[in-house]
């Protein structure tokens, strides 16, 4: 899992999430949580391991508040560095994954999953055409969800708190149940 947020102070939601996953990370289940901000605090990203912490995981989780319609500087950063060409994607494009065999030039991430966790700002109606983000909040997903195409993942269902500034206690204390019962059960997820 992956965790970035600038400034974790100003946080009211991610910080409980990043908590969350580490409360089940010291118990039995098997999750990797990273708070990029405290691993990186120079920007300074060791692809090596990082693409090794890749390569032994089934599911990347990112952490986020969605930032000018995207995710913080260091998480778009930590794209740019790890997922390389050669080994997250390029040897295989999406049209051809079928015909290279696993292991090869840019299947690293092939089969994996990639879950969006972020939270918003502003108010879920404001994802509208006749509001100030103009747009319906999916609108904002492509890059993430072409990111995972490309690397042959498959992209899950983001878990999306709209108006996190806001959000009232049960609603908060609602969606950390939900994201902790998620990673709790995957791959066997239920919908609500």
């Amino acid at each position: 899992m992956l965790a970035a947020h600038p400034n974790w102070r100003a946080s009211r939601v991610n910080q409980r999430l990043l908590a969350a996953a580490r409360t089940l990370a010291d118990g039995n289940l098997q999750l990797d949580v990273q708070d990029l901000y405290a691993n990186y605090p120079d920007y300074a990203i060791d692809v090596a391991a990082e693409q090794a912490r890749m390569e032994a995981a089934d599911l990347l989780v990112l952490v986020h508040p969605i930032q000018w319609y995207s995710m913080p500087a260091l998480q778009k950063l930590w794209f740019d560095e790890v997922l390389t060409y050669g080994w997250a994607f390029g040897a295989v494009s999406a049209e051809t994954e079928e015909a290279a065999p696993t292991g090869a030039p840019g299947t690293a991430l092939r089969g994996k999953a990639l879950w969006l966790v972020v939270t918003t700002g502003g108010q879920e109606d404001s994802y509208h055409p006749e509001s100030y983000n103009r747009y319906p909040f999916d609108a904002f997903l492509p890059p993430y969800a072409q990111t995972a195409a490309l690397c042959g993942m498959h992209f899950l269902p983001p878990l999306v708190l709209h108006g996190a500034h806001s959000a009232g206690k049960q609603e908060v204390l609602d969606h950390i149940d939900l994201f902790r019962q998620r990673l709790q059960t995957y791959p066997h997820w239920t919908t609500r």
